[in-house]
């Protein structure tokens, strides 16, 4: 069993940054490095997003069209974190942002956190 804790959202203003933080952990033997790591979001009335992706390494990153420029996503494997750097926020990118786990092996051993919202307005 995996755990993951979102931390750092909050309201802001538009134009403005916020920094997202997933602090995983687990039973003895877990390492983050075991799991691809993704960032989604979920807007008011609208279906769950992902928003970002990076492998298990650091190596490679994918953004989502309407976040690429504006997000960045990266991982710490010592320190067992994942965040989720947001800047240029938009009222559009108001949302609670999940981080979520997919293991190397097996796509279907995937843990979800329990989500950190984000407001945008002014």
């Amino acid at each position: 069993q995996v755990q993951l804790v979102e931390s750092g959202g909050g309201l802001v203003q538009p134009g403005g940054s916020l920094t997202l933080s997933c602090a995983a952990s687990g039973a003895s033997g877990f390492t983050l490095s075991d799991y691809d790591m993704n960032w989604y979001r979920q807007g008011p009335g609208k279906e769950r997003e992902l928003v970002a992706a990076i492998t298990r390494g650091g190596d490679s990153t994918k953004y989502a069209d309407y976040v690429k420029g504006r997000f960045t996503i990266s991982r710490d494997n010592a320190k067992n974190m994942v965040y989720l750097q947001m800047n240029r926020l938009k009222p559009d990118d108001t949302a609670v942002y999940y981080c979520n786990a997919v293991h190397k092996w097996f796509a279907s051993i995937n843990y979800w956190g329990q989500g950190t919202q984000v407001t945008v307005s002014s």
